[in-house]
C-alpha cells in the first residue's frame, strides 16, 4: 500500500437519519458498559447499550481476560461488589475457579502456594481473584441486560459525537444499515479508549512509558486437550526442573517462555503472553501487526509446549481472542484526577462511588472519586472504565475488570439521577448517588467494608493437607499426579 501524501477527499454533505432516542446511551459493552447499562436501567432510565462486537463483556469475554483481578483487600475483606459481583455469582460454581470465602486473606504458606498456581494468591496472601468461563459470562450478561430492560444494539460502531455547543447529545454510528444517529441527554463513554470523549473534543492524556508493562498489547489464546493438573503439580513439586525448561525456552526464543494459566476446566490452558511493547492501541497498523505476531506466537508456543512441557503432549489451539488486549490509550482530564502519591498516603474521597484494592499492602484501599469520570469541560457526557482521569501509576490498577464494573455502575446510576432530576452530571448530589449505589448492592466507601458480603459459589476447595507433603514424595516429573 502506498501511504497518502497529505491529500484528502471531500465527503458530500448529508443528513443523518435518527435511529432512535433514549434517556441514557452507553457506548461500549465491556465490563464498564455492561454494568453502566444495567445500573441505569434499574434506576428507571430508558437505556440503549451500543457495542461494536457481537457479544457483551469486552476484554473479559472476547479478549479472554477472564482471570478476574482481586476483589478483596489485603486482609481478605470483599471491597468490590454490586453488579459485577452479581454477574460472577450467577455464572455459578461450574464456570468458576477460585478459593472459598473463608480463605480470602489467608497467609497460610500451603494455601498461598496452592492458590498462587491458580491466579488467586499474591505476595503470599490468598485472594478472591477467580477465573470464570468467558462464554458463561457472555450468557449471563445477556440475561442481565434483558432482565433490566436495556435495549442492546450489537455490531454498531460509534464514529462521531453529536453536540450542541459543549453539550453532547448523542452519537453517530455505522452499521450494516448505514450511518445513523442515536440521541440521548446523557452519553456514557465506555469504549475503553475514550473514543467518544475524544471525538467530542474533551481533553485527555496519554503519557506513559511505551516500553513498560502498562503499555503492552497482545491477543490472548487458549490450548485445549491439556492436563492442567499434571502441569500444575509439575511446577509445584519440581520447581528446579520447571525453571530449567523455561530457561531453555528463553534461550531458544524469548517469546517461547510463557506461563500457562488455569481456567475453570482442567483440559484448557490460558495464555495471556507474549505481550508486545512499542505499539499504539490507537494505530490500526500497530493493532494489525500485534494480531499477526500474537497468532504466530500461539503456533510457536504450542509446538514447544507439546515437545517439552508435562501435560501438553497432545494440546491444540482451542481459540485465539476475538478482541485484542490493550491496557492503555487515552485517559480523561476530569474534575478529579486519581494520583498515585495521594492514594499511597490516604486514598479517601468524599465523592467515592466504589473501591479498588491497594496496589500493594503499603497502599490503602482506594475510594474511587466520582469526579474522575466527569469531563472538566463537556456536559452530557461521562466516562467509565480504563479511560478515567488518573495518572499512569494508579491507572495500572484502575484499568482492571472489577474496577471497570465499579465505575460503570457508578456512571450508570449517576446518569439516571441526572436525567430524572434534570441537573448536570457534575452537579448531581453525591449523597443521593451513593445512597442509590448502596441500594444496588455496591460497596461505596471504606466504611462499608464488612457490611456487604458475597457468598461465593467458587468451585474449588481448599488445598488438601497432603499438598504440603507432595513436594517430598519423590515422584518423577513425568508421573506427577493431581494434588487437587
Amino acid at each position: 500500500m502506498r501511504k497518502g501524501n497529505g491529500e484528502s477527499v471531500r465527503e458530500p454533505e448529508r443528513n443523518v437519519p435518527v435511529y432512535g432516542r433514549c434517556d441514557v446511551l452507553v457506548v461500549g459493552g465491556g465490563p464498564a458498559g455492561f454494568s453502566a447499562a444495567v445500573a441505569a436501567a434499574r434506576e428507571g432510565a430508558e437505556v440503549v447499550l451500543m457495542e461494536r462486537f457481537g457479544y457483551l463483556g469486552g476484554l473479559a469475554t472476547g479478549g479472554l481476560v477472564f482471570w478476574i483481578d482481586r476483589m478483596n483487600d489485603w486482609d481478605g475483606n470483599l471491597v468490590v461488589a454490586g453488579i459485577g459481583a452479581e454477574m460472577m455469582e450467577r455464572c455459578g460454581p461450574e464456570a468458576t475457579l477460585g478459593p472459598p470465602k473463608e480463605l480470602w486473606g489467608s497467609k497460610d504458606p500451603v494455601q498461598a502456594a496452592y492458590w498462587s498456581q491458580r491466579t488467586s494468591a499474591l505476595r503470599g496472601v490468598v485472594q478472591w481473584s477467580p477465573t470464570i468461563d468467558p462464554e458463561t459470562m457472555k450468557l449471563v450478561s445477556n440475561d442481565m441486560v434483558r432482565e433490566a430492560g436495556v435495549h442492546t444494539l450489537l455490531h454498531c460502531w460509534a464514529v462521531a459525537a453529536v453536540k450542541e455547543g459543549d453539550n453532547v447529545t448523542g452519537v453517530i454510528f455505522e452499521s450494516k444499515e448505514g450511518r445513523k444517529a442515536l440521541l440521548a441527554p446523557v452519553v456514557i463513554d465506555c469504549t475503553g479508549d475514550g473514543d467518544i470523549f475524544a471525538l467530542a473534543g474533551a481533553e485527555f492524556e496519554n503519557d506513559f512509558d511505551n516500553e513498560g508493562a502498562h503499555a503492552r498489547i497482545n491477543t490472548s489464546f487458549r490450548f485445549g486437550n491439556v492436563d492442567m493438573r499434571r502441569y500444575l503439580d509439575f511446577r509445584m513439586m519440581y520447581p528446579e526442573k520447571y525453571r530449567e525448561l523455561t530457561s531453555q525456552a528463553s534461550e531458544e526464543d524469548r517469546w517461547l517462555n510463557n506461563t500457562a494459566y488455569v481456567t475453570p476446566y482442567d483440559s484448557v490452558a490460558l495464555f495471556v503472553t507474549p505481550k508486545f511493547t512499542g505499539y499504539s492501541a490507537l494505530k490500526v497498523a500497530d493493532l494489525t501487526e500485534v494480531e499477526f505476531r500474537s497468532r504466530d506466537s500461539a503456533r510457536q508456543v504450542l509446538g514447544w509446549f507439546r515437545a517439552n512441557m508435562p501435560g501438553f503432549e497432545r494440546a491444540w489451539i482451542m481459540d485465539t481472542a476475538s478482541q485484542i488486549g490493550t491496557r492503555h490509550s487515552r485517559r480523561l482530564v476530569g474534575l478529579t484526577k486519581v494520583k498515585t502519591e495521594t492514594w499511597r498516603t490516604d486514598g479517601l474521597n468524599a465523592d467515592s462511588i466504589g473501591l479498588c484494592p491497594g496496589l500493594s499492602p503499603e497502599f490503602p484501599t482506594l475510594e474511587i472519586p466520582y469526579g474522575s469520570l466527569v469531563p472538566e469541560r463537556l456536559e452530557g457526557l461521562i466516562a467509565a472504565g480504563r479511560n478515567l482521569s488518573s495518572d499512569p501509576g494508579s491507572h495500572a490498577a484502575l484499568r482492571e475488570i472489577p474496577e471497570c464494573w465499579v465505575m460503570g455502575q457508578g456512571a450508570g446510576v449517576a446518569a439516571a439521577v441526572a436525567v430524572r432530576s434534570g441537573v448536570s452530571l457534575r452537579d448531581i448530589p453525591r449523597a443521593d448517588l451513593q445512597q442509590k449505589l448502596r441500594r444496588q448492592g455496591a460497596i461505596v466507601s471504606r466504611l462499608d467494608v464488612g457490611e456487604a458480603g458475597l457468598q461465593s459459589g467458587a468451585s474449588a476447595l481448599a488445598a488438601p493437607a497432603s499438598l504440603a507433603r507432595a513436594a517430598g514424595a519423590g515422584l518423577s516429573p513425568d508421573k506427577a499426579t493431581s494434588a487437587s
